[in-house]
């Protein structure tokens, strides 16, 4: 089930929307990802592609359940860990990234690094880059910037998802193909795993 977001989809719409086509569910804690900065636990700064409300919403309250919430990219990436040293990056509108070591998760801002003079990872990568590059320019690019994040961050491995993964024919070396429903997954660890998980995540982006 889903429904349509947008530029004025607000917190209060969001959780609106999430109860109707829930009605009649049994559920006792809500996981949130969240596409923006995430700072102890909640919202830091309003999304970008959202409306706007979402600093300083009390989501505890709207649902009426306990609420956890990570940035959707952390999110993501925590459902597709299995262990080590992973760099998650999140191909869709922009470039969403993630780094976990040893279970503790780090979201990052790395789409905002400038690749060039005038623009950003994201720029190259993102769904802008895809259009304006074409799709064989745009998986080179996307080649080489994991080749480059691969050779600064360390990683064992990287894993990339977001809507755009399935343009990928071919993935870059040590590389895995992730998938959107491990944000599922990762919202049920926030839980589930609560003991190894609970006061070792940080959410930058």
């Amino acid at each position: 089930m889903a429904f349509e977001s947008g530029p004025k989809l607000t917190p209060g719409e969001m959780v609106k929307q999430v109860l109707q086509i829930t009605a009649g569910w049994r559920f006792d804690a809500v996981s949130i990802g969240y596409p923006g900065v995430v700072r102890g636990g909640q919202p830091a700064e309003e999304p970008y592609n959202l409306g706007r409300g979402w600093v300083g919403f009390d989501f505890r309250a709207a649902f009426q359940r306990p609420v956890r919430i990570l940035n959707d990219a952390a999110m993501q990436a925590l459902g597709g860990y299995q262990g080590g040293k992973m760099l998650f990056l999140g191909l869709g509108t922009g470039l969403g990234s993630a780094l976990i070591v040893d279970g503790v998760i780090v979201a990052m801002e790395l789409g905002h690094l400038h690749y060039s003079k005038r623009r950003n990872y994201e720029d190259y990568v993102g769904q802008q880059g895809r259009k304006r590059l074409g799709d064989a320019k745009w998986h080179a690019m996307v080649a080489a910037v994991v080749r480059g994040l691969r050779k600064a961050l360390l990683p064992d491995y990287v894993v990339l998802g977001g809507g755009n993964v399935k343009k990928l024919k071919r993935l870059p070396p040590q590389t895995r193909r992730g998938d959107n429903s491990n944000a599922f997954v990762g919202g049920f660890r926030l839980w589930q795993h609560s003991r190894s998980w609970k006061g070792r995540h940080e959410s930058t982006r």
